[in-house]
């Protein structure tokens, strides 16, 4: 059982953007030392509770930071740029950290029709058509065989993932990619990828699982550090504003409506949390089931410290 960390770079009440960038880099360190496979960070533009808008560029500072633990993104959005600039991203990133770069690929919008406008992204049903076109074409970019050549050259060296849900899997496995799998039926996704991958870029199939996960002494203390996250994700839902995250003895069960309480519960329902022996159990039957052995912490948490120690007690499941 192998564990990776995405870290969204969360804002959290009381630091500043800079300081939670800075935590990024912290948690990478923390990460590092505790025997983690990769370190990925994310893309957001224009989102008041995500300061992390730049994955390439803060990927390079990760590296900087750190000393072995694998980097990459999760991932940079392919419709948010011409697909020559994101191959040079990513040659850069290679370049500059050689045999530690992991390349995740998304398909995502911006998030609000103004921040589409901003990043010139055009006609929404265009853009996800187009994606498959713009993605074989980055990976000319990558492999060195486009008309033009990506400095520096990477020759293929960097590994490519696509975030995936089932359309994107298939996608995957046409190309012969990895796959970071997300949302509810990743068990099912990762069976469709494997069933139909093809060589490519990687010669055999690599799916890596993503979930919301939290470890603590009780079952409670781990649901608990899930909480704060998910009412920033419901209220984003109904405000259109995804806010800092807010510690969970400061939210106030009062300003809630129905909705929102049953899109809190939801997002609860589908992490995994509870006692090391709890998660233990829920992670080993999902990887089974996928024919995976990676999963990918995904979780925001404003509890610094219980995150933590949630990855402390992984990092003992991992060697166990």
């Amino acid at each position: 059982m192998r564990f990776s960390v995405l870290d969204r770079a969360n804002a959290i009440a009381g630091l500043s953007e800079s300081e939670v960038l800075q935590g990024v880099l912290e948690h990478a360190r923390s990460a590092e030392s505790r025997g983690f496979r990769r370190f990925l960070v994310a893309e957001h533009h224009a989102v008041p509770g995500l300061p992390g808008s730049q994955p390439a560029m803060l990927a390079t500072a990760v590296g900087a930071a750190t000393e072995s633990i694998r980097i990459g993104t999760a991932g940079i959005m392919l419709p948010d740029h011409q697909p020559l600039i994101v191959a040079e991203q990513i040659a850069t990133l290679e370049a500059l950290h050689p045999a530690r770069i992991d390349a995740g690929i998304g398909s995502s919008l911006g998030f609000t029709a103004p921040v589409r406008a901003a990043l010139r992204q055009g006609d929404v049903a265009e853009l996800k058509k187009r994606y498959p076109d713009d993605l074989r074409e980055l990976l000319g970019y990558l492999r060195g065989d486009a008309a033009v050549t990506a400095r520096p050259f990477n020759g293929g060296a960097t590994p490519v993932f696509l975030l995936a849900g089932f359309r994107s899997a298939l996608l995957a496995a046409e190309l012969g990619l990895g796959v970071i799998l997300g949302g509810p039926n990743q068990v099912d996704a990762a069976r469709l990828y494997r069933e139909n991958f093809r060589p490519g870029l990687i010669d055999a199939p690599q799916a890596i699982l993503s979930f919301n996960v939290a470890v603590a002494d009780t079952g409670e203390s781990a649901r608990d550090l899930l909480i704060p996250e998910a009412w920033a994700q419901a209220k984003a839902r109904s405000t259109g504003s995804f806010d800092g995250l807010q510690p969970l003895d400061e939210l106030d069960e009062s300003t809630l409506s129905g909705r929102e309480r049953r899109r809190i519960g939801e997002a609860l329902d589908t992490g995994i949390h509870g006692t090391p022996a709890e998660v233990a159990e829920q992670l080993r039957r999902l990887l089974d089931a996928a024919g995976a052995e990676e999963i990918l912490l995904t979780g925001g948490m404003s509890d610094l410290a219980g995150r933590a120690r949630s990855e402390e007690l992984l990092a003992e499941l991992a060697d166990a």
